[in-house]
């Protein structure tokens, strides 16, 4: 059976606490009632009977909750290199000898772990947890999880994270596909885009239809054809073209811009082309024909401004006698 140290008791009440715990010492009853009657008593006091109740009662969730948080308490406005901090993970980890079942102290204890901003030993944390925990419970570690994937510096490790919430979470993937663009990683989160999309049963939860979708993924592979290298784009706008009609100018549009961003400048003629040939509405060819306006014109006057007044070779000048040209037979 434990001992009982030497105590300095204050007055006779402590003694009459004392005499109730060497009778009753694996009574939770009566270290509760010593607990709360020292509520106020200093903390070192505080911590020592906590420390001899948890002797006699190492698996008592009540005892270690109510420590751990009174501990937390006690070095809250503390640094994260004070020493006092790792006693407490210290004491945080001998709970979890007898509290790994119990959601709430793995909780408490990595969320005390976030504001000391230790990457690997957090995540380290986050994987015991998750491993201890049944599946039924892990619902609620994810979600500390994830809030540190977006405060992580790591951003490969924060996306291997998010990686996992969503295998365990796949309604999370459209703020999977957000968190991606926030932190620059557009190729990876148009795939995804697409992967969803390429799903028959895919449903929304913040209920954006699959044609909001679809205009997503579209713009986003056009106005980054470089990072989406491991899509076809082309397949995607004509897939979207053929799906959704009401959007052909919007889309050929997007398609045209993709290629201008690659500096593929016939190309992009040739989109225009089609795209006016095509459409079947005033609306898109209006928004076509604009574009297509607009384009010639950015590259006649880029042509101009890179010869400056120096005087065009005849190869140059038929070249932009072709584009005012095409300029004046397409707006006429």
């Amino acid at each position: 059976m434990p001992t009982a140290p030497d105590l300095n008791l204050d007055d006779d009440t402590d003694l009459l606490y004392e005499e109730d715990i060497l009778r009753n010492g694996y009574s939770l009853k009566y270290w509760w009632r010593y607990m709360e009657a020292k509520q106020r008593a200093p903390a070192k006091q505080r911590n020592m009977i906590a420390e001899r109740a948890l002797k006699y009662l190492p698996g008592s969730y009540k005892v270690w909750h109510h420590y751990l948080k009174d501990r937390r308490q006690q070095v809250l406005h503390r640094r994260p290199e004070d020493p006092a901090i790792e006693n407490l993970n210290r004491t945080y980890e001998r709970a979890l000898v007898t509290m790994h079942k119990m959601p709430r102290i793995w909780l408490d204890y990595l969320e005390f772990l976030l504001g000391q901003h230790r990457t690997t030993v957090t995540r380290q944390k986050f994987d015991r947890a998750l491993r201890a925990l049944p599946i039924t419970q892990h619902e609620t570690i994810w979600k500390l999880f994830v809030q540190f994937a977006k405060e992580c510096p790591i951003k490969e490790t924060a996306v291997r994270v998010y990686r996992r919430y969503v295998q365990f979470e796949p309604e999370g993937a459209e703020e999977y596909v957000d968190f991606l663009l926030s932190i620059g990683r557009v190729g990876e989160a148009a795939l995804k885009l697409a992967e969803l999309l390429n799903r028959e049963s895919f449903v929304s939860m913040r209920g954006k239809s699959r044609h909001k979708l679809w205009m997503e993924l579209c713009d986003l592979v056009c106005k980054h054809p470089q990072e989406v290298k491991g899509l076809r784009v082309e397949a995607i706008i004509h897939s979207g073209l053929r799906t959704f009609t009401d959007e052909a100018g919007h889309l050929w549009g997007a398609l045209a811009d993709y290629f201008i961003r690659q500096a593929q400048f016939e190309q992009a003629r040739d989109v225009y082309e089609e795209g006016i040939s095509t459409v079947m509405t005033v609306r898109d060819f209006s928004m076509l024909f604009d574009a297509y306006s607009q384009f010639e014109e950015s590259m006649i006057t880029a042509k101009i401004e890179a010869q400056g007044q120096a005087d065009l070779e005849g190869a140059e000048q038929l070249d932009l006698d072709m584009r005012l040209a095409r300029l004046e037979r397409l707006m006429a």
